[in-house]
């Protein structure tokens, strides 16, 4: 299985408001940069879709590490939330629907094909990959 790097970052002015989102996938020597903008928003339907996007790039199965600063993002997978929301029928533990659903189930089935392992970084700190993505994802509000 082929490896890959991605690295992931929402924004949004006002939440909810316009957003953006940002990624930057590596594979051996190539860097490609992605990203996109929303009119009407949120910081984690922004966070959601980069890592969406950043996946749905990929052709065929590969062993992906992820990098984002969403706690929301990574913790649903590192602390199961996800798997537990899919068991109870995408409710919460206090039986309230899962919010933004449709987001969370086209990642869940994303992570079905690729080998994906979530890690949390820091954001707005010096991780140059974290920061571009920031960029990125700034850069694509309207």
């Amino acid at each position: 299985m082929e490896k890959v790097v991605i690295y992931t970052d929402g924004a949004c002015s006002g939440n909810p408001g316009p957003g953006g989102w940002g990624a930057i996938l590596m594979y051996k020597e190539i860097k490609k940069e992605i990203s996109g903008g929303k009119e009407n928003t949120t910081n984690n339907v922004m966070e959601l879709t980069a890592v969406i996007e950043g996946l749905k790039l990929l052709k065929y199965p590969c062993e992906v590490d992820l990098y984002s600063d969403s706690a929301y993002v990574v913790n649903a997978f590192e602390q199961g939330w996800i798997y537990n929301w899919v068991k109870n029928n995408w409710k919460t533990a206090g039986k309230d629907p899962v919010k933004n659903q449709e987001l969370w189930k086209e990642l869940h089935e994303l992570t079905k094909t690729h080998k994906v392992k979530f890690h949390k970084v820091k954001g707005h700190s010096d991780n140059e990959y974290n920061n571009r993505c920031d960029e990125l994802a700034r850069n694509a509000i309207k």
